[in-house]
């Protein structure tokens, strides 16, 4: 690391006069020792590459392995769906976008388009010319004195504690350099969120930044943190993709005297919040405390995140919408698949609906209750490319959120030590001599191209099918290879149902069983409480 080599330099050039002394023909050792001490020291000092700031010579180990990465890689681009690491081409797509590299391929298609799984658009026969304008999307309009104008792509939760205050404060700088939103993650909003940045202040059930003390909500802090203007949007955690139902995870070894004293939590053990709320109980509560978060944060829109575990659970929310005439602004849908920080492998692997699946049935609901028009919908869940942010927005969505992404344009190499305190790039680590290998004005324009190019390849990209606007976008413009001689588009392969069809006597198939079981009163079943009532 950078105090290592600073020392074991110090002191190899020490050993080496002091043996010269005794003998001068040492004094040799200076034409090879002396160019390697020179390149660790040049590679100290620059700011592009935080694996050769942090490991001045042992960094370049990373990028002869990178030399052969299409064989050892392979491996990576066949099983990515099943919860591997970004595969090599979805991180190319962002190394590349990051750093305003040519991102053009050779020789054709990068995947097997035979192959069942694979996606694609059609394109027209009269494209259209591509907006100047990235496209943006209004939330809260009509229940909030501050609605927001948010952009289509903006950063996921990721907290600091989880990420290094360095990694925060070059997301945040990147949002304000490219005009989209970053979201505080639960851990709270630091000094290091206020750059500049747009944010949107995560509430878990720890109620790190309103509360007294963990995981016990305090009206009088929460008004304090949410009046920052820099604070745009207030967003309650129910769950997140990477363990739902389980509550947040800070291990101790990353749990600074600073992060300790802005989550208000005692150091030396592993920081966990509760999987559970206990501002509310039940739906009706959650539309009420909705209300008040609204009402006390002066009028800005609040939402809820979730991954979708129990449905009938989601359309007691919905009742309950209904019944209290509240509903959130913005609804984050965060896949099964989704997550960045530490987390039971169980959990990671076996609970949790997977993005799709969630994403459609959240925004079928909110049709079916006759609400989708007053409800953004925002998906969260292995968002990388243009193609994926369409793909998204035509099953439901009107936005995305993207985490690991954004990581890798940070300089993330996907170690996989986020858990460890050992991030050899400084994203994911609290150790200072790491986190001073990210350096922060460099990372975030990164993260501004990124996201600049990102959004501007989904509008190439409609502009070829004939499009001018995401919300355009359909279902049916998604096809997907079934099997080898057999093509389907989502509007085939998914049920959509109608405007109010969950209001009417005969209700969709797909929905009745759970729809009726469903009471706005309680998160419970009808079987459940059949049997308290007994």
């Amino acid at each position: 690391m950078r105090r290592e080599f600073v020392i074991t330099s110090i002191a190899l050039i020490a050993a080496i006069l002091l043996l010269s002394l005794w003998n001068r023909s040492f004094l040799h050792a200076f034409w090879v020792v002396g160019p390697l001490i020179l390149l660790g020291y040049q590679n100290l000092l620059q700011t592009k590459h935080a694996v050769l700031r942090n490991f001045p010579l042992l960094g370049y180990g990373r990028y002869l392995l990178e030399m052969i990465r299409p064989e050892i890689n392979q491996y990576f681009v066949e099983s990515n769906t099943d919860g591997t690491p970004f595969s090599r081409e979805q991180r190319s797509v962002v190394y590349q976008r990051a750093k305003r590299e040519l991102d053009t391929v050779p020789f054709g298609t990068q995947h097997d388009v035979y192959a069942p799984g694979y996606e694609w658009i059609n394109h027209s026969m009269v494209p259209k010319p591509v907006p100047k304008e990235l496209p943006r999307i209004l939330i809260g309009e009509e229940t909030c004195k501050q609605p927001y104008r948010a952009s289509v792509f903006n950063i996921s939760a990721m907290s600091f504690g989880s990420l290094s205050k360095n990694a925060v404060m070059a997301l945040n700088l990147g949002a304000k350099q490219g005009h989209f939103a970053h979201n505080t993650g639960e851990g709270g909003v630091s000094p290091h969120h206020l750059q500049g940045g747009d944010l949107i202040w995560q509430i878990g059930t720890g109620y790190f930044g309103a509360c007294s003390q963990a995981g016990i909500f305090d009206l009088g802090r929460f008004k304090d943190n949410a009046a920052r203007p820099e604070v745009k949007m207030i967003e309650i955690k129910l769950s997140q993709g990477a363990k739902p139902g389980h509550g947040g995870i800070l291990p101790a070894e990353k749990l600074t005297p600073e992060i300790a004293k802005i989550r208000g939590v005692p150091l030396g053990q592993d920081v966990l919040s509760p999987p559970w709320h206990s501002a509310f109980s039940t739906p009706t509560e959650l539309c009420t405390f909705i209300a008040q978060l609204r009402e006390e944060s002066g009028g800005k829109p609040v939402g809820i995140k979730l991954c979708l575990g129990k449905r009938r659970e989601f359309l007691a929310l919905c009742k309950a919408m209904l019944e209290t005439g509240i509903h959130p602004d913005y609804i984050v849908v965060d896949g099964g698949e989704g997550g960045t920080g530490a987390a039971p492998l169980e959990f990671s692997n076996s609970i949790g609906c997977p993005l799709t699946d969630a994403l459609i049935f959240v925004h079928n609901s909110l049709v079916g209750i006759a609400l989708r028009d007053k409800i953004r919908v925002i998906a969260s869940g292995k968002v990388v490319s243009g193609f994926d942010l369409a793909r998204v927005i035509a099953l439901g969505a009107d936005a995305a959120n993207s985490a690991r992404a954004m990581m890798l344009s940070l300089g993330c190499i996907q170690a996989r030590r986020c858990n460890s305190n050992h991030c050899p790039v400084g994203v994911a680590t609290q150790n200072p001599n790491l986190v001073a290998g990210l350096v922060i004005d460099d990372k975030a324009i990164r993260v501004a191209n990124y996201h600049h190019n990102t959004v501007h390849s989904m509008m190439e990209m409609l502009s070829a099918t004939g499009m001018t606007s995401p919300d355009q976008l359909r279902p049916w413009h998604i096809m997907r290879r079934v099997s080898l001689n057999e093509i389907s588009n989502y509007s085939d392969l998914y049920e959509y149902i109608a405007k109010g069809s969950l209001l009417q006597t005969n209700l969709p198939e797909n929905f009745a069983r759970a729809w009726q079981h469903a009471s706005a009163h309680t998160f419970e079943s009808l079987a459940e409480r059949t049997v308290k009532a007994a």
